[in-house]
Formats: structure tokens, C-alpha cells, sequence
């Protein structure tokens, strides 16, 4: 029987092990975490809205309805395409074919040393981290005594106009404009100074401008700050130096400006494209070979409608995932991958939403509502959906959420291996 190894277990991965034939193949599917999760609401986890465990599923409950697919937690060390290897925190395991769809990274431009010193929402860990860290700064803000203090603490700086950007901007400015008056009397609501910045000329890049202008009108409602064409240059001691030469001071900074290819070392470095991704062909075969292929965010498949490779989003990782598996299972390449645009989406708030679709262009409630109904489909397990369907209803209603808990970890005993 034919050993496929896939690396990644998100919406590229998981799909292609739904889908291969378990009575062709066996299959080894490889993840640092234990557990599939779901990137769209990690702005939520950051926000207080919905919990960690709320979007997110264990990988052995999902694929053990599958014969001949087991589950090996790791993070992968090396690839080697001569051996057919896999070399992981903890193991080596050989391959027939590989399929890589470890997904995307925070991608800071070179300027790595922001990895250390500001926030993300790109993984669960990182959104939970960003939550702790804003509750922390409000409860600091309401003790404060100096003024001054208080506006330095209660300072937040979203970088990068995408959908995450402005989904955790929207997500603060709710918190500004509905919870701080309620559960946090001693904080003057004016205080707490929320900026988005965006390098280009525009928010949500990708998307038409009808709904780039709407979802900045609808930021504005909720008191943030938008600054276009801005660039961050430096982030040092709490010093924020732009573009321009101009210095201010940002007690938190939230990165969500973009993202590259999860790193992955021993391969050749003629499969990789710009941004860390890798070369694949129309069958997401890297460099042409049959027993390496890369699909999701991870993979660079050029064409005409796409001369940078498909947009890094859930869908066009599905799709892969799906189509990949086709070919696997009738054990030839003749199917290539084209990718069915269902559209976009992002939401700024309650009832503040932007959606394009093929025909048309959808804000406001309905955008809202069609939001939340197809992210709600798309969650694994039918306890997440009824337990995060719950949340949005008592949030919706009551502007409030009784997950604002500060949650850090202990230190001690250190792990030495966590993140090997």
C-alpha cells in the first residue's frame, strides 16, 4: 500500500485526507498541534468573544472514522526528497509521496525582529496571547493614577489593512464603544486609542472599493483611527517610527500586515517562490515530480487570472485539498486545479459587515448576517457550532462576553522542547 505522508492539518490538508481513498493509500498526517482550528475567528479568541476550545478540534476525533490514517504530532525539521523522509521533532518517517500544506506564517518583511515585540492573531496560541495582553492593559488602565500613563497603557496599533486587521480593529472599537463604559467605569472611554495603519491607498485590498469604503465608514463608527498609506519602519521600546520619519508611542502593537510560507527545511531552494510559498505546477506538483506536491497557502500555482498564485484563504486551499486527492485516487495527473471564486468577506462588527460576491457587492446587516452563517457552517463539530452559534446570540444581545479572563500561563516548569 502506498505511504502518503501530508504535512499540515488545515483546510488544504484535512480536506485531502477526507478525500484520498483509504483503501489506496496509507495515509500519515503531521502537525505541531493536535487539533484542527479555524482561522477566520481567531480575531475572536484576541477580542474575548468566543474561547480557544470554541474553533477548534482535535485532529484523532476528526480522522478516526477513517481506516489507514493516523495522526504524529510534530514540527517538522527536515525534508529529504532523495531519502523520501520526513524528519519531525520526534521522528523520521518515510514516504511514497509527500504533500506539504503546512499553511502561512506572519510575514514581517524583514524586520524580524517585530516576531519578539508585537502581537499576532495569525494561530490560536498567538490570538489567546493578544487576548491576555489586551484584557491586561485595560486592567492596568483602570488602576493607573497618572493621566498620562493611563492614555500609554490604553494604546493599541493595529498594522495591515487586510481582513484581520480590520476584523480585530472592529473587534476593539465594540470593546471602546460598548464594553469599557459598562465594565470598566474608571477608564474614560476617549482615553483608549485604537489606530489601524495601511501601507496602501485602501483597506481590504482585494476586494472592491465599495466595500473598502464601507468598511472604513464603518470603522469610523466605531471610533477607530484609520491611517492609509502608512508604513511602520521600526518598533523599538515602545516607540513606533513610521515611514515618514514620524515617532509615537504604542503600548500594544497587533501585526496582521502579512503573511509567507510556513518555513520548510531541506528543500531544494528552486521550489521556493516569493514570500516563502512554493513552486507547484496546475496539479500542485512541485518542480514537476509526482511524489512532492504542495497545496493552501503554502502553494504558488501561477497562471493568467493569477500571476502571483491564488489569494492565501480557506477556499482555494479546500479546493486543492479536494482536487488533489481526485488525481491521487484514479492514480494519474489529469485533472488541473482551477479555482471557483465564491467570493469575499469581512466583518467590522455587529451588523457591520462587507461581502463581494460574483454579481454583487453585500454591507451592512445582511453581509453580517451571511457572515456569520457560513463561518458557523464551516466550523468542525457539531458542539462548536451550537457553543459558538450561543456566544454570538448572548453577545449580540448583551454587548458584553463573560470570557474576558486574563488566562497566562505559568512559567515554570519550563518546556525545552515546546516548539522544537
Amino acid at each position: 500500500m502506498e505511504k502518503i505522508v501530508v504535512i499540515g492539518g488545515g483546510f488544504a490538508g484535512l480536506n485531502l485526507v477526507k478525500y484520498l481513498d483509504k483503501d489506496k493509500f496509507e495515509i500519515k498526517l503531521i502537525d505541531r498541534d493536535n487539533f484542527n482550528c479555524f482561522p477566520p475567528l481567531f480575531y475572536q479568541v484576541a477580542s474575548s468573544s468566543l474561547a480557544s476550545a470554541n474553533i477548534c478540534f482535535p485532529l484523532r476525533n476528526e480522522i478516526r472514522k477513517y481506516k489507514n490514517v493516523s495522526y504524529h504530532m510534530g514540527h517538522v525539521k527536515n525534508i529529504d526528497v532523495d531519502k523520501k523522509e520526513v524528519t519531525t521533532s520526534y521522528e523520521t518517517i518515510p514516504y511514497d509521496r509527500l504533500v506539504i500544506a503546512a499553511g502561512s506564517a506572519n510575514n514581517y518583511f524583514g524586520n524580524d525582529s517585530l516576531k519578539e515585540i508585537t502581537y499576532g492573531i495569525k494561530t490560536v496560541s498567538q490570538a489567546a496571547h493578544t487576548r491576555d495582553e489586551i484584557i491586561d492593559r485595560l486592567e492596568r488602565g483602570a488602576m493607573a493614577k497618572d493621566p498620562e500613563r493611563r492614555k500609554q497603557l490604553l494604546s493599541f496599533l493595529v498594522v495591515g489593512g487586510g481582513p484581520a486587521g480590520v476584523e480585530i480593529a472592529g473587534a476593539l472599537g465594540e470593546m471602546k464603544k460598548y464594553v469599557i463604559p459598562k465594565e470598566y467605569p474608571d477608564i474614560n472611554p476617549d482615553e483608549v486609542k485604537i489606530t489601524l495603519i495601511e501601507g496602501s491607498g485602501k483597506l481590504l485590498g482585494a476586494m472592491r472599493e465599495k466595500s473598502s469604503a464601507n468598511a472604513l465608514k464603518y470603522l469610523k463608527e466605531l471610533m477607530v483611527d484609520v491611517r492609509l498609506n502608512t508604513l511602520l519602519k521600526s518598533y523599538e521600546d515602545k516607540q513606533v517610527t513610521f515611514a515618514d520619519g514620524k515617532k509615537e508611542y504604542w503600548e500594544t502593537v497587533i501585526w496582521t500586515a502579512g503573511v509567507k510560507g510556513e518555513p520548510m527545511p531541506g528543500l531544494p531552494e528552486e521550489c521556493f517562490a516569493r514570500g516563502g510559498r512554493i513552486n507547484v505546477d496546475k496539479f500542485n506538483r512541485v518542480a514537476g515530480r509526482d511524489d512532492v506536491m504542495a497545496i493552501g497557502d503554502i502553494a504558488c500555482m501561477v497562471s493568467d487570472d493569477y500571476p502571483k498564485g491564488h489569494p492565501q484563504m480557506a477556499q482555494p486551499a479546500i479546493q486543492q485539498g479536494i482536487n488533489l486527492a481526485k488525481n491521487l485516487n484514479k492514480g494519474e495527473f489529469v485533472k488541473e486545479f482551477h479555482y471557483k471564486d465564491k467570493g469575499s468577506m469581512a466583518t467590522v462588527g455587529k451588523n457591520r459587515a462587507v461581502a463581494d460576491l460574483k454579481t454583487m457587492s453585500l454591507s451592512g446587516f445582511i453581509a453580517w448576517f451571511a457572515w456569520m452563517a457560513i463561518h458557523l457552517l464551516s466550523l468542525l463539530g457539531m458542539r462548536n457550532k451550537v457553543t459558538v452559534f450561543m456566544n454570538w446570540v448572548w453577545n449580540y444581545f448583551s454587548n458584553s462576553s463573560s470570557l474576558r479572563l486574563r488566562l497566562i500561563p505559568t512559567r515554570y516548569p519550563l518546556r525545552k522542547h515546546w516548539g522544537d
